[in-house]
């Protein structure tokens, strides 16, 4: 079967090659250009590095390799929908869209017709049940990234493989060292996926500029200190508040009177909910919304994190409903909730949050 295999430069990415070749493949090898990447003033991504690596590895396991851009389908599908996200005082996730519109969408629309099967580096697996592909959690659980998977379709499950998914991290660096590929002491990217180095608040300063107001305290209306806008702080947030006194938490964003509400410490309880109102909800593989019009145990994450959360789902209307066990702290509308089976091994699918 001919198999693509998208490699980043990073050492997860190029320990599946490795895996490949050991599994009899013959991988072709892409490296996505997308972003910023050929902006002059982004000068810090790593795609020179990046490419340096992965023509390493290319000659190494004796593989095609190609470097494309989908930059502009980057912009149109990832970045745009990031810059409205904030503007409308959400909080997006930018990498969850650049798996469903880019990796596994604009690549799949322009490479994927000459290729059975697609292959990553993320920390997720793969089950058949009844003859039907679901997408899985991995071994790792602390590593696990199906969260960041949760937008994604059945058809472009159909083709994707997960070579890590039975791995932890310690044994991808442990074979990564063995096979001496350049990346095995590397450091995992802690950046967004088309930011690579860029630091988010400058991104969003470039592209949606600033709107001052005020930061207030929830309980009392008092005036605390000033923010630069709404789009730079999300509901959860503890750091970067600038304040005395705390530890202060964002607990909502007043849109209409370009407020930041916070709140000192963790005992008030406008930071915690156990509902969660998902809307646009799609199961990766085809549930019927029947089965949930009474309440359904599920386990859930609502930010990427190794805990899951215990709660039920049910369809009421046209939105899906989370009944949480416990209560959650930093509930943000526009980001994502993403819901497994009550085993967590089986990831059925998101929505996104709305009040």
């Amino acid at each position: 079967m001919k198999i693509a295999s998208l490699v980043s430069g990073g050492v997860d990415s190029s320990v599946t090659i490795h895996l490949l070749k050991e599994q009899g493949y013959d991988p072709h090898i892409f490296y996505i250009k997308i972003g910023l990447q050929d902006d002059p003033a982004w000068v810090d991504c790593p795609a020179e590095e990046d490419i340096e690596i992965v023509t390493w590895l290319a000659k190494k396991y004796d593989c095609p390799l190609e470097v494309i851009s989908l930059q502009e389908e980057y912009w149109d599908r990832v970045i745009s929908y990031t810059i409205e996200a904030v503007k409308k005082g959400l909080t997006p996730n930018p990498d969850m869209m650049c798996n469903k519109m880019i990796k596994f969408g604009a690549f799949d629309e322009k490479y994927g017709s000459d290729f059975d099967l697609i292959s990553t580096g993320h920390y997720a697996s793969t089950l058949h049940i009844d003859g039907e592909k679901y997408l899985a959690t991995a071994r790792d659980h602390f590593k696990d990234q199906t969260y960041f998977l949760g937008q994604i379709n059945r058809q472009q499950l159909s083709k994707l493989v997960f070579p890590l998914g039975d791995l932890v991290k310690g044994d991808v660096r442990r074979i990564a060292d063995q096979a001496r590929l350049p990346s095995a002491h590397r450091k995992d990217s802690q950046g967004i996926c088309f930011l690579g180095k860029i630091n988010y608040n400058d991104f969003i300063k470039r592209y949606v500029g600033t709107n001052p107001g005020n930061i207030v305290e929830a309980e009392t209306g008092k005036v605390l200190g000033q923010h630069e806008g709404l789009w730079f702080h999300t509901i959860g947030q503890r750091r970067g508040l600038g304040m005395s006194g705390g530890p202060w938490f964002v607990v909502d964003k007043d849109i209409e009177q370009n407020r930041v509400l916070v709140s000192n410490g963790y005992d008030a309880d406008g930071q915690y909910k156990t509902v969660v109102n998902l809307a646009h909800f799609e199961f990766i593989n085809g549930h019927a919304d029947r089965d949930y019009d009474t309440a359904q145990e599920v386990k859930f994450k609502i930010r990427h994190q190794p805990e899951f959360n215990e709660g039920t789902l049910q369809r009421e209307g046209d939105r899906h409903i989370i009944q949480s066990q416990q209560r959650l702290q930093g509930v943000a509308p526009g980001q994502f909730g993403v819901i497994y089976t009550p085993d967590a091994t089986i990831c059925l699918g998101s929505g996104v949050i709305v009040v």
